[in-house]
C-alpha cells in the first residue's frame, strides 16, 4: 500500500467497521486530521532514508502519547464566527464561547474580504485554544504616502541604482586624480617655457661684455695694465 494521504484514507475507510465500530460518534475530521499527519510522517520518513531531505536524519513514524498536545483540524463543516464576536461554531463540537474578541475577523467575513478555510482546536496545559486558517484579500497601497521616497540599490557597475531607474555613477577618484595631475603637468610645462625664453636675452647681453671689463684698477697701477690692454 502507497504511503499517501488517499491511499491511506481508503484502507482506513476500509477497515474502520471492524477495528473502530464507533467511529461514528466523533467527527470524521478527527480521523482525517489524524491520516494527514501520518501521511506527512512517512513522507518525511521516506525522503530522509533516500538522501531527499536535508537536515538530521527522520526515524520511523511513532504513535503520539494521548494528552500530549492534543489537536484536531476541522476542514469542512460549518466554521462560523458568531455576530456577537464572542463565540464560534465548529462541527461536532457546536458553539464554544471564546475568552478573546473575534471582532477582526468577523468585520472580514462580514465585508466579503476574508473566507475562513480551516480551523484547529489544540489542549495545552488543560486549554482549548481555536486557530482559524483563513485567506484575506487587502488592498496593497500604490505609495506610502511620502513625495519623492525611491528604493536604492546599491552596486559594482554603479554607484546605486534607483527605483525609478535612474543610475549614479561611480566617483572614480583615480581618473579624477589622473585629469588633475595632466592638467598640472601640462601647467607647469608652459611656466617653465616662459621662464626659460625669459632668461634667453639676459644670457645674450652677458657673453656680449668684454672679458676683463670687471676687472678693478689698484692704486698706483696704470690704466692700460688695469684693463689688461697692450701698447
Amino acid at each position: 500500500m502507497p504511503w499517501t494521504l488517499p491511499a491511506l484514507r481508503r484502507e482506513w475507510n476500509r477497515a474502520k467497521p471492524q477495528v473502530a465500530p464507533w467511529w461514528a460518534a466523533n467527527s470524521k475530521e478527527a480521523y482525517s486530521s489524524g491520516l494527514d499527519g501520518l501521511a506527512r510522517a512517512l513522507k518525511n520518513f521516506t525522503d530522509s532514508r533516500h538522501g531527499r531531505r536535508k537536515g538530521r536524519r527522520v526515524g520511523f513514524p511513532r504513535f503520539k502519547r494521548r494528552g500530549r498536545r492534543d489537536a484536531c483540524r476541522f476542514t469542512t463543516g460549518p466554521i462560523r464566527v458568531c455576530s456577537d464576536r464572542k463565540h464560534v461554531q465548529l462541527p461536532r463540537v457546536g458553539v464554544v464561547k471564546t475568552h478573546e474578541s473575534t471582532r477582526k475577523l468577523a468585520r472580514h467575513v462580514e465585508r466579503g474580504t476574508g473566507r475562513i478555510l480551516a480551523a484547529t482546536i489544540t489542549r495545552v496545559a488543560g486549554r482549548w485554544y481555536v486557530a482559524f486558517t483563513c485567506e484575506l484579500t487587502r488592498q496593497l497601497p500604490s505609495s506610502n504616502g511620502r513625495a519623492g521616497t525611491v528604493g536604492v540599490d546599491v552596486g559594482i557597475r554603479h554607484l546605486a541604482v534607483l527605483s525609478t531607474g535612474e543610475q549614479v555613477p561611480n566617483p572614480r577618484p583615480l581618473e579624477r586624480a589622473q585629469r588633475k595631475r595632466r592638467r598640472l603637468q601640462r601647467q607647469w610645462h608652459r611656466r617653465e617655457r616662459q621662464r626659460i625664453a625669459s632668461a634667453e636675452p639676459t644670457r645674450a647681453a652677458a657673453s656680449s661684455r668684454p672679458a676683463g671689463g670687471s676687472l678693478r684698477r689698484k692704486r698706483g697701477q696704470p690704466a692700460s695694465a688695469a684693463t689688461g690692454s697692450t701698447s
